[in-house]
């Protein structure tokens, strides 16, 4: 079953989510960014820049360990809690 991991930031929603089939997705008001496919790599790493406001860049990057089953979410290196 897939797990998803909804994060307000500011104004802006982004969700993380673990696939079914073991991809990682990271999504920004309800579009995919970019997504990650289950593969020999450990962690599987997708990230993202986004301007929130007048050049006000922020950087969103999601690693999932699938060997230990432990998600890190950062945003601008600050972790997010993903519980």
């Amino acid at each position: 079953m897939a797990r998803r991991f909804d994060i307000p930031h500011r104004h802006r929603e982004f969700s993380v989510v673990i696939t079914d089939d073991g991809a990682l997705e990271l999504w920004l008001d309800g579009c995919l960014r970019k997504r990650r496919d289950l593969g020999e790599r450990d962690p599987l790493y997708v990230w993202t820049n986004i301007e929130l406001d007048w050049e006000e860049h922020h950087y969103v990057e999601a690693r999932y360990y699938r060997h230990t089953d432990e998600l890190a979410l950062t945003i601008n290196g600050a972790p997010v809690p993903t519980e």
